[in-house]
């Protein structure tokens, strides 16, 4: 039986690509997609080949970003135009097989295994699609081919910009094995420093482990990932449009100011909250974990979670349990500079363990409430009916949903 073949396309520093499209100068100095320059607040999302050069890097705070290039460039991000080009370059994709899988806004995954007889071999179709992309859309991408998804993502991450890379059965361990651990795909840092811990810092050393071992020192988790790095694995690439059932429904926010004040940050949080509650009702789940997760200036960040006795989809609910949460994570007067409100562990009917000295339709009240205010703003919009503490603050920042 033949290898599948599998793309894997990333297009590069897209978001900064993007910007480029109508402002060709942009490309000329170096310049980075994010937060305000001014203020010098924000972090970077993306940035420019030009920028790259001074060791500039997604994620890094404005301010240290500009510390390293004062002539940087920054913009803010457009994440409708974004999401037009991405739909634009998948719909490219899709010419060329159903099988694709969008990863994020700017990665897909294609298995072109069945389309090699109309249009040639997965190089081929790489640098078939390399050049239309840059022609058609006016930015680059780097592809993976190989015959695992995840060796093909990680043979479009092995060379940039513009580059296709193949990883075949022959050749995997010469590329992908001396690389460091840390490279591999799901190995994070906490991981990458346990692996350290034991002697094991390349991926050909994960790799060539007893997998007993593995499992003993990493859970059900790191033998996946031993499986990955020694080719075992099968995950299909799902057909365009296909939708995962989502695990869990959380709402960040970046605030444009670092928030200190007890008043701001229980606003902030009721407000996340309430995003929250309103798309698990509209999902039609009801959750038994609420969590929360806050990041500092410095972007060091501090999570935690709770199972609940009972399952729920109130937003009142959500919200106090965050704020019990955060109250364990977070000292008085700590700047946040992100918040995030989630749930998961879904189900799809309310589950209660009876209470004898609570009034069990206090709950089905705030439940119908809550409907009512989603109903209002379906047809009236978001910010017609709130929670009164909502009102208080103004509340601007980037949001992101997962």
């Amino acid at each position: 039986m033949n290898d599948r073949v599998i793309l894997h396309c990333d297009c590069n520093s897209f978001f900064a690509s993007a910007e480029s499209i109508d402002h060709p100068e942009y490309k000329t100095v170096p310049m980075a997609v994010g937060g305000d320059p001014k203020t010098r607040h924000g972090i970077v999302l993306a940035k420019n080949e030009l920028a790259k050069k001074y060791n500039i890097q997604t994620a890094e705070t404005i301010w240290s970003a500009m510390k390293k290039c004062p002539g940087l460039l920054v913009v803010p991000p457009h994440y409708e135009l974004y999401s037009k080009l991405s739909r634009k370059i998948n719909a490219i994709y899709q010419e060329y097989t159903d099988l694709v899988e969008p990863f994020s806004v700017d990665e897909s995954w294609l298995d072109v295994t069945a389309s090699q007889k109309l249009f040639g071999s997965g190089r081929e179709i790489a640098d078939t699609l390399r050049k239309r992309i840059e022609e058609e859309i006016g930015v680059t991408i780097s592809v993976g081919v190989s015959f695992t998804k995840t060796f093909a993502k990680m043979g479009s991450d092995y060379k940039k910009p513009n580059a296709t890379t193949v990883i075949t059965r022959e050749n995997f361990r010469e590329i992908l094995w001396p690389l460091p651990v840390e490279d591999m795909m799901f190995i994070g840092k906490n991981s990458a420093k346990m692996y350290h811990d034991r002697g094991i810092h390349t991926i050909g050393d994960l790799a060539k482990l007893d997998k007993d071992y593995v499992e003993r020192i990493s859970g059900k988790s790191g033998l996946d990932v031993w499986r990955k790095v020694n080719g075992i694995e099968d995950d299909p690439v799902m057909p365009a449009g296909y939708e995962y059932e989502a695990k869990s429904i959380s709402h960040m926010v970046t605030f444009d100011h670092n928030l200190t004040d007890p008043e701001e940050i229980r606003t902030g949080a009721l407000k996340i909250a309430d995003e929250v509650g309103s798309r698990l009702r509209k999902s039609g789940k009801y959750a038994f974990v609420v969590y929360v997760q806050w990041k500092d200036p410095d972007l060091k960040v501090k999570q935690k979670q709770r199972k609940l006795h009972d399952s729920t989809n109130r937003t009142k609910e959500i919200y106090t349990v965050a704020m019990k949460l955060l109250s364990e994570i977070h000292r008085p007067y700590e700047p946040v500079r992100m918040l995030t409100v989630g749930v998961s562990d879904f189900t799809d009917v309310p589950v209660s363990q009876a209470n004898l000295f609570e009034d069990p339709h206090t709950d089905e009240k705030q439940e119908k409430l809550e409907q009512t205010m989603d109903q209002i703003r379906a047809r009236f919009g978001k910010n017609v009916v709130g929670f009164a503490r909502t009102g208080k603050k103004k509340d601007t920042g980037n949001r992101e949903e997962s």
